[in-house]
């Protein structure tokens, strides 16, 4: 398993960034891969990955890039996620937080050209391809990647945004309740946990520790629900990318049970359903699409039934499903939320070894 040193005070500074680039380097993870995690990813694939294939198809170079640069671990039977390992290193820089899309593209386009190559060389465990063997490759990467987002992620941004968001506000009052290590278990269960004695397991392939201590360290969420990798500017900052919380991601999966939605109506209902994570008024509002006061009145009957508490983490308030409210979400679905493990505080399920 491959993990990170790191004290104290390196965990304690530690934050949740968002990042557009890290949302489109997953979003063309799932394109490659092509296999959808919930009806909102295929619904989303459906749409776009003809459009993906006909670009890559009318450009192999670009393409080869493609599967170089992810890499390839395990068997061939196995799906394109469960392979791709050391993902090339110029691909996914690593997120500062705050910055425009346009300036982290700008630092893969920025590449030396020797150094992609040396990268892919790690990405394949291997020699390059000849067609690969050429300066152009950082530009190809870029204009990809700015073709993603324009085509695929920037028409759904202000939404993805807000559920990232949703994610972050989430895991920072799971800190305060439950501490770093039970964020870190969850962040991608098997994969990430705190082992003791300040190590931070980070992904399950085997390669030598890293010393992070003093470095910047942020976590980084995207909605594609199987997307993880880790990045690094070596000394100054680390990056570890996670899937956020599934009940946000899955537009189309997030229905409504049609007993729940007979005893509350659909709209109560729906943010009843929602709060098996932790969300703000304001995130209600941006995932459901209900209005600010909508929102408010459904979540003052729910408190007064019993079924929703409310908290303060930092300058959020934060509403969440009581026992009673568990109970009749388990009720009305038949049992599949309990078994889900989506319980309030609770999260359902890199050179860079990324997988």
């Amino acid at each position: 398993m491959g993990w990170w040193q790191l004290n104290a005070d390196t965990l304690a500074g530690s934050r949740f960034v968002i990042s557009p680039h890290a949302e489109t380097f997953a979003s063309l993870k799932l394109l490659d891969a092509g296999d959808a995690a919930h009806p909102g990813e295929q619904a989303w694939l459906s749409r776009h990955l003809p459009g993906y294939r006909a670009r890559l198809a009318a450009d192999p170079v670009t393409g080869r890039l493609v599967r170089a640069g992810l890499g390839q671990w395990g068997s061939p039977r196995a799906s394109a996620f469960e392979r791709a390992g050391w993902i090339a290193d110029f691909l996914t820089p690593t997120p500062r937080g705050g910055e425009p899309f346009a300036d982290e593209i700008a630092r893969v386009r920025s590449t030396a050209p020797d150094a992609a190559r040396a990268q892919l060389r790690t990405a394949l465990a291997g020699p390059l391809p000849a067609e690969l063997d050429r300066d152009d490759l950082p530009e190809r990467a870029a204009g990809l990647l700015e073709w993603v987002w324009e085509e695929t992620v920037r028409p759904y941004w202000q939404r993805r945004r807000r559920v990232l968001e949703a994610d972050v506000v989430a895991r920072t009052a799971q800190v305060s309740r439950g501490g770093w290590v039970s964020v870190l278990d969850a962040l991608r269960p098997g994969r990430t946990r705190w082992l003791g004695e300040n190590r931070l397991q980070i992904n399950l392939h085997e390669y030598p520790p890293r010393e992070i201590s003093g470095a910047e360290l942020v976590f980084v969420p995207v909605t594609v629900q199987r997307a993880g990798w880790v990045a690094w500017e070596d000394g100054v900052r680390y990056a570890a990318v996670y899937p956020c919380v599934g009940v946000l991601a899955d537009t189309a999966g997030r229905s409504v049970p049609a007993a729940l939605d007979a005893l509350l109506g659909t709209a109560r209902a729906a943010v009843l359903v929602l709060l098996g994570s932790p969300m703000s008024t304001t995130q209600l509002t941006a995932v459901t699409g209900q209005g600010l006061g909508s929102v408010g009145r459904h979540l003052k009957v729910l408190r007064e039934a019993g079924l929703v508490e409310r908290w303060r983490a930092g300058r959020s308030v934060l509403y969440g499903r009581t026992a009673a409210g568990q109970v009749l979400v388990e009720a009305g679905s038949g049992g599949e939320e309990g078994s889900g493990g989506r319980g309030r505080g609770r999260s359902p399920g890199g050179a860079s070894l990324r997988a």
